[in-house]
């Protein structure tokens, strides 16, 4: 299930440190911004909120990370999560198995930054899009939810993350500020 939230701005940041564990509250303080603290802080109250929902819990489990550093729940290996932000909204998803996602703001179309990540098919549908940076956004997303899911991280080659786009189920939740996209393998349901 995917949550979003896209009033994180209006929340008051003394009362989100004490809606969350000293471990969290620590780790949001971290950030020098206090929009970059705000951004931590909603997304994990939206992890919060989705575990209740969704499995009944009422606390966060403490966090394990992969090799490239994905968190996982180590004592719920079934429950599987991953957050994103963006400037205009914090995004949390939660699943049985694998799962990927990635919320970005639909910014200022960059032909060198398209040239740079987009392979020549993702440049043609951008350039016979109505609107470009949307188009430029969605696929972004999408890149980035499956290096997400897959626990990767940032990877040299963007050309082809998406070179077998058949082997993921995407959804893409598109906004008139944002773009939001989880991934999971397409075996999975």
């Amino acid at each position: 299930m995917v949550y979003i939230d896209d009033q994180y701005q209006l929340m008051d940041l003394a009362t989100a440190l004490e809606a969350v564990g000293p471990e969290r509250r620590q780790y949001a303080l971290r950030y020098r911004q206090k929009s970059d603290q705000l951004q931590c802080l909603a997304a994990y109250l939206l992890l919060q909120r989705a575990l209740r929902e969704e499995y009944g819990m009422t606390a966060v489990p403490p966090f394990a990370y992969g090799p490239n550093g994905k968190p996982f729940f180590e004592d719920y290996p079934d429950i599987q999560f991953n957050l994103s932000h963006c400037r205009e909204a914090v995004a949390c998803v939660v699943a049985r198995g694998p799962v990927g996602i990635d919320i970005e703001s639909v910014g200022i179309y960059d032909d060198e930054l398209v040239h740079r990540t987009m392979n020549e098919q993702e440049q043609q549908l951008i350039a016979k899009s109505d609107n470009p940076q949307a188009a430029f956004t969605r696929l972004w997303t999408m890149k980035e939810s499956v290096l997400k899911l897959t626990g990767e991280g940032m990877v040299d080659d963007l050309h082809s993350v998406l070179s077998d786009v058949h082997q993921y189920n995407f959804h893409v939740i598109p906004h008139a500020r944002y773009i939001c996209t989880t991934c999971r393998e397409a075996c999975q349901k």
